[in-house]
């Protein structure tokens, strides 16, 4: 699992939580992870708790996610027009596809006062929550979120996060996909300048970065981010066009057997390439632009 096999981080521990398509239409993302294989929850609006304690107002975005057992994938859609909204149809206008990265801590508090002393101009805190449906009835996922002001990190939307309902949001229903998905195990971005991206990074997680072919990587306690430049991706994807950078442009899923994610992929008239003993797929259309790389 590339690190720490537990869901959640402990003291200074970071992890790779999870990564988000944002889509233009939530239907069709959701029935493309179907055919990927992924075993997708139901639709989630999210919304912001009001201090005041009156009733909780709608951050402009719901979600769609394929809970793994360690991590998990998010596809985010627009529910209204707020300043997040605006955001993510930002981030679409330049390619659907995978704009968010957020890295799990035990302590948000503790993130958000580190990411300030090392020089990112900082957002406040923000509790965050979302409905969600248990075998039990309704109940509430919630989380604290650590983010910077937007454009400090021109990958795209780079937050950390703190769980506050780790039985609500890895429901055991949830965990098991025809292709056997069983983690999130990487992030690849193409960069212009990799050793300007790393070193943003580094000062972002707080981890150091050292070099892989075709750029630089940052290992965390679970999870790694590969930041390469656009020849070597091109070289490594070649059926995937670059639509500018920088390209969140694709992520590796840990799976029981490969064998199995390719057999699900073809029953959805997805079309894998074998490269050694990893499956490139690129996304389906409704995912926007990048592929997945299963590796076992």
């Amino acid at each position: 699992m590339h690190g720490v096999d537990r869901q959640l981080p402990l003291g200074d521990e970071i992890f790779l939580d999870h990564i988000a398509h944002f889509v233009p239409d939530r239907t069709a993302a959701q029935a493309a992870l179907v055919r990927a294989g992924f075993a997708p929850t139901p639709v989630s609006i999210q919304v912001n708790p009001d201090p005041a304690g009156g009733a909780p107002k709608p951050t402009g975005t719901g979600n769609v996610t394929a809970m793994f057992a360690r991590g998990y994938v998010e596809i985010l859609f627009k529910t209204a027009d707020t300043p997040i909204a605006r955001e993510l149809d930002a981030a679409i206008a330049r390619y659907p596809g995978l704009h968010l990265a957020a890295f799990a801590v035990a302590d948000a508090a503790i993130a958000h006062r580190r990411l300030g002393e090392a020089g990112f101009r900082t957002q406040p805190l923000v509790a965050m929550q979302r409905p969600v449906e248990t075998m039990s009835g309704p109940d509430i996922a919630a989380f604290t979120l650590a983010r910077i002001v937007a454009g400090q990190m021109p990958e795209g939307r780079i937050q950390m996060l703190t769980h506050r309902t780790e039985a609500t949001v890895w429901q055991p229903r949830w965990l098991d996909h025809p292709s056997g998905a069983r983690g999130l195990a990487a992030l690849t971005i193409a960069v212009a300048d990799v050793n300007e991206a790393a070193a943003r990074f580094a000062r972002f997680t707080g981890r150091a970065a050292a070099a892989c072919a075709g750029g630089q990587v940052i290992a965390l306690d679970r999870g790694r981010v590969e930041l390469v430049t656009a020849d070597a991706f091109r070289t490594r994807f070649p059926e995937l066009a670059i639509p500018g950078l920088p390209f969140m442009g694709a992520c590796t899923i840990a799976v029981a057997s490969v064998a199995t994610a390719e057999r699900a992929l073809r029953q959805g008239g997805i079309n894998p390439r074998r490269a050694g003993d990893q499956l490139i797929a690129p996304f389906p259309d409704e995912l926007g632009a990048g592929a997945w790389i299963f590796a076992a």
